[in-house]
Order: structure tokens, then sequence, then C-alpha cells
């Protein structure tokens, strides 16, 4: 069996980006593949576990949390978000899923609906990334998350504690919202100024070092996980310069051979670093075993990569 074949032996989720990201099927086809999503699979036994008041995880001691990333999971396979039951899931979360927080810190946006935003910017990013997929009005929050970019080009979720400097964590969360917003409603002066001093801010750092010494900042962002959460890595970063249609200069080399030596002799990449918090069914046989969803995305950032060295 090739890769290819192992990889379309899987869920609709996978199926469809495949046929869309590697072997450049008809739109007709694709599109065909992706409708599936919402009743077969991983997608509907998503959707399937949401309570009838809106919620997944009611009985987390912050649900929206785990609302949030179920959302960025059925975002991630593809679910239409046009789809009637995306929007009568979509639909349920709008009215009826809160913000929560239980530190006195909270209190400023608790009880507030989910598509309001909160204050760090780590979450806000991720609202925005679903908000703008499902068609939210979360505009309120871009504003604010332009208004937050820091001098070097990055976020922080610590910058209300004093921090001066972005996050990896940060900013790669920030930056896949402001993409999506961007997709959804338009380029806006002020959304593209900052979306690509953001992505300065990874490239500068070779998407892994620190600009000051050069030294890696944390090995773990050279392990691929899925679902990623808040977490950065590099193949994380680099997928998201493809789908930013980036063109790829020599300070991705280093992350692109990272990616490239993690491949096994089958072809295939594995599960690494799990944050199982992030996921309520396996999706792929467990650590150290071959991933469908890290393979697809080491594939296609690999096809990126050397069609733009083609080109070039």
């Amino acid at each position: 069996m090739t890769v290819i074949e192992w990889l379309l032996n899987s869920d609709p989720s996978i199926r469809w980006q495949v046929k869309r990201d590697l072997t450049d099927e008809p739109d007709e086809v694709v599109a065909a593949e992706r409708s599936r999503v919402a009743s077969e699979g991983w997608g509907a036994r998503l959707l399937a576990l949401q309570e009838p008041d809106g919620h997944w995880g009611k009985a987390d001691t912050n649900p929206e949390w785990t609302s949030i990333r179920t959302l960025l999971l059925l975002r991630d396979m593809g679910l239409d978000p046009t789809n009637d039951e995306a929007r009568r899931a979509i639909a349920l979360v709008r009215e009826n899923v809160r913000w929560q927080g239980v530190l006195p810190q909270d209190a400023a946006w608790h009880g507030k609906p989910l598509f309001a935003g909160e204050v760090e910017p780590c979450i806000n990013g991720r609202v925005v990334a679903i908000g703008s997929y499902f068609g939210q009005d979360v505009q309120g929050i871009v504003d604010r998350l332009l208004g937050e970019q820091m001098a070097d080009g990055g976020w922080n979720c610590e910058q209300v504690n004093g921090s001066t400097r972005g996050s990896f964590h940060t900013t790669i969360n920030v930056l896949e919202g402001l993409l999506e917003h961007e997709r959804v409603t338009g380029s806006t002066p002020a959304l593209t100024a900052a979306r690509e001093r953001g992505q300065e801010y990874l490239l500068e750092r070779r998407m892994l070092r620190r600009l000051s010494t050069g030294e890696m900042i944390d090995p773990a962002w050279t392990q691929f996980s899925y679902p990623s959460g808040y977490h950065y890595d590099v193949l994380r970063g680099l997928d998201y310069l493809r789908s930013a249609r980036l063109v790829p200069d020599e300070r991705v080399a280093e992350a692109i051979g990272i990616v490239r030596s993690k491949r096994d002799p089958d072809g295939l990449w594995a599960l690494e670093n799990p944050h199982p918090d992030e996921l309520d069914f396996q999706m792929d046989e467990g650590e150290s075993k071959p991933s469908r969803w890290n393979t697809l995305r080491a594939m296609r950032v690999l096809r990126w990569y050397d069609q733009a060295q083609g080109a070039a």
C-alpha cells in the first residue's frame, strides 16, 4: 500500500484534504468527499457529542474551553460551515455557551457569550479562528488583537503580567485566527500588516530559535503532535505558512529539514508529544505510531516547499 492509499483508507476529514492538497483532484470530487465529514467518521462523532444546550464537555471545570477545542477540530476536519448540522451546532454554541471564569481576574468576562472573547490573546486567537470559520461576528476580538501586537511582532498571553516579548505559542494561535478572519471577511491594511509582522516574528527566529542567541528555544517544538491545542511546533508553524501562501525562503530550511528527518522508512510520520486533554477520542493509533494527521500535514508542507524551490 502506498502512502497516499494509506491516507485515503481513512476518515473523510483526511481523504478530502489528501485529494485537495496532494493528488489535485477536481473541485467537485474534493467537495463531495468533504461533504461526508458531517455524517461519517470523526466529524459526525464530534457533532453527536454536543449537549442539547450547545456545550461539549459540560461536566468540565471550564466547558467553554472544551467547546473551543471541539470546534477547532471540526474546523481542521473541514466541516462545511454551511451544512445544516454545522449551522445547528454553532447556533447552540452562540446562544448558550458562556465564559465560566473561576478566578477573581475573570470577573470582567464571566457570563459573556463565547464569541465575545476574553482577555488572553492565545485563547482569543482560537475564538477568532472558529468564529470566523463558522460565520460569527468576532470583529471586536480582532480589533483587540490588532491593538495587542507587541513591538517584536508577536503576541503573548503574559503581556498583562508584564512580558515585553512575543510567545510562539500565543503567536501561532493568533496568526491562525487572523488568517481565517481575512479569508472570510477580506483583507484590510491593518489586518494584513499585523499578520505579516507576526509571520516575520516566526521567520526571523527560523521557526524555533532565539533571536538573541540563536539557540533552540524548546526541543519539544521538533516533535509533532495532533491535535496541537495551544502548543506550537515547527510542523504547525510551517503548515500555517503554507496555508497563508507565503513563498518560503532560507529561514524555513532548518525546520523543513526537521520535517524530512521525521519520515520513517515507510514514508510516514509518527504521533509525537500528544496532548491528551485536547482530544475526546483517539484518531490515531497512539504515541510513536504512524499518524495520518501528521503524515498529511508533513507531506503537504514538503510539497509546498519543494514546489517553491523548483520554481525559483
